[in-house]
């Protein structure tokens, strides 16, 4: 009777608006919340904390979504974005902050709407969790009312809505795939390329197994190392220009012709090159350049398909192919031409010598951030990945001030699932300025994230001390300095020293290893390396060479 009169007070008890939400959130298995909390939303992550969602205040709303988009690329569990508005019985009478989220949403997720009653709230969230996940992954808005958030209802009242299921897997067509096995078979000059939508699909043990069966060439995109380890020697990225220039048949696994990949147009590829292109969306398929076969479903399963091919009609690339020899002589003279930059003795340093330096002690199973302009570009080549979803960087938007987002959510999913696994966040010091104040985010949450600012002072190139101060003698700064020239030798480690992390200011690479080591070796707190190269460094040359019949 006492277990009877207990359940009837169960049933009765009220539930906050914010309360269910939270238990909406926590019945879809949502485990982490990034934000900056505020009217009318405090209680919500307070009652997210209270269901045992782990709530993380970030400083600013952007790294926020940041974080959040970069936990869902590493489960697999897609951003949802829940925000605040007006209460409703204030709607269109100038409200605080009075604005039509839902509709100005809807052009930039997948599913955007306003539950128009608490009952409905389980049943948006749960539609915003599947929405986000099924098909092409994406962000999906859910809008909360500031009156919702306080209301209260009978827990008997609400519907419990049980964990959506995880997205279909999608399969090609069979014939489709049998022909694209045949393009590959009769390829001269073949190449893979990986994506991130190959990561994402958890696709590398199959992939891993396609590239060793077939012999192929493969290179991957930024986000894609590490599908296939870096140091595979099969990896072409050291001869990226030549293998995309000069390739006839690409099989293209979860990426996209877009301006990463030069749009697949010449002269960054070949003008008769064959795509076979494999990807989740059907929309994806053609874009830019039409396939000679489209491979809808998902990369994993694909390539399971592919390799099945393989299986019954088994087939090797050979290994002494003119097409491996003309790869094989570019990488070597690009990685010699590495080499002896990142060898270089003279002060300041160059990228490629703070990379070198930097390469010589991350461990195998680190995660990288990067984000920058010559700091990404030349990081993706000189750092290595040998584990999937272990590179985050800017990606295809190219956006700024993702890094220190991306490495606090990194950080979190390392600390419950590998403890021992170490975020290593490298930065340009004009990328770093756009969401610097999160070192702060970092040091609240003891997050043990090393942060190495590659400081050249300025964006792309700067000035050094002695120039901007002659050239601040010349007028005012902001007529005579140039737009990406940035403050000298400022020291971006007083920023995580502040906070009660570890600075260090370095301009050696004995200085360099030092800090880095210390680093590393602390488990307990981040850490910031402030390193400075010269202002004029850039990347290596880069040249063209067609591939004729004369020359092959």
């Amino acid at each position: 009777m006492a277990a009877q009169e207990g359940s009837d007070g169960l049933e009765l008890e009220e539930l906050s608006g914010a309360q269910v939400i939270a238990k909406a959130l926590r019945d879809q298995d949502l485990q982490y919340m990034f934000g900056i909390v505020g009217v009318p939303v405090v209680e919500v992550a307070m009652a997210a904390q209270a269901a045992g969602i782990k709530y993380i205040g970030m400083r600013n709303e952007q790294a926020a979504c940041y974080a959040a988009s970069a936990v869902g690329y590493l489960t697999g569990r897609p951003v949802i974005v829940l925000a605040g508005s007006s209460d409703r019985n204030q709607e269109t009478m100038g409200a605080f902050q009075e604005f039509s989220q839902v509709e100005a949403c809807r052009l930039y997720s997948k599913f955007s709407a306003r539950p128009n009653s608490l009952e409905a709230i389980p049943v948006v969230i749960e539609k915003a969790i599947r929405s986000s996940m099924y098909g092409r992954p994406g962000a999906c808005y859910v809008d909360i009312p500031g009156d919702m958030v306080t209301s209260k209802i009978r827990r008997a009242s609400l519907r419990t809505v049980p964990c959506c299921l995880r997205a279909p897997v999608s399969m090609a067509e069979p014939q489709a795939v049998q022909e694209a096995a045949l393009i590959v078979k009769n390829a001269k000059r073949p190449l893979v390329i990986l994506g991130k939508g190959a990561a994402y699909s958890r696709a590398e043990d199959n992939i891993r197994k396609l590239i060793t069966r077939c012999g192929l060439p493969f290179l991957p995109t930024p986000m894609g190392k590490g599908v296939v380890p870096d140091n595979h020697p099969n990896c072409v990225s050291a001869a990226r220009s030549r293998a995309l220039q000069n390739a006839d048949v690409i099989l293209l696994l979860g990426a996209r012709l877009n301006w990463i990949l030069h749009f697949g147009y010449p002269p960054r590829f070949h003008p008769d090159v064959k795509i076979i292109q494999v990807d989740l969306c059907a929309e994806e398929l053609g874009n830019n350049v039409k396939p000679v076969a489209a491979l809808l479903g998902d990369v994993n399963a694909v390539v399971g398909q592919l390799l099945e091919c393989f299986r019954i009609n088994p087939w090797t690339y050979p290994s002494n192919a003119e097409w491996w020899l003309y790869l094989k002589e570019k990488m070597k003279d690009n990685e010699e031409a590495a080499k002896a930059l990142a060898v270089q003795k003279s002060l300041p340093m160059n990228y490629y010598t703070v990379f070198h330096n930097i390469q010589a002690l991350l461990p195998e199973d680190c995660i990288i951030v990067s984000e920058g302009a010559n700091t990404m570009d030349i990081g993706r080549t000189m750092l290595q990945n040998y584990m999937p979803r272990h590179r985050l960087d800017a990606g295809t938007f190219g956006t700024m001030g993702v890094g220190l987002g991306f490495a606090i959510a990194a950080a979190l999913i390392a600390r419950d699932q590998s403890p021992h696994q170490q975020v290593i966040c490298v930065e340009g010091d004009s990328a770093f300025g756009f969401s610097g104040m999160e070192v702060e985010t970092m040091c609240r949450y003891s997050l043990p994230i090393v942060v190495i600012v590659v400081n050249n002072n300025g964006i792309y190139s700067g000035l050094d001390e002695d120039t901007w101060k002659e050239m601040s003698k010349l007028g005012e700064t902001a007529i005579v300095a140039p737009p990406i020239s940035l403050l000298p030798n400022a020291h971006y480690e007083q920023v995580m020293s502040a906070f009660g992390g570890k600075g260090y200011f370095v301009k050696t690479p004995q200085e360099l290893q030092k800090a880095l080591a210390a680093c590393l070796a602390d488990r307990e707190m981040p850490s910031l390396i402030n390193v400075m190269i010269d202002p004029s460094s850039d990347r290596k040359r880069q040249d063209f060479t067609w591939l004729t019949r004369s020359n092959m």
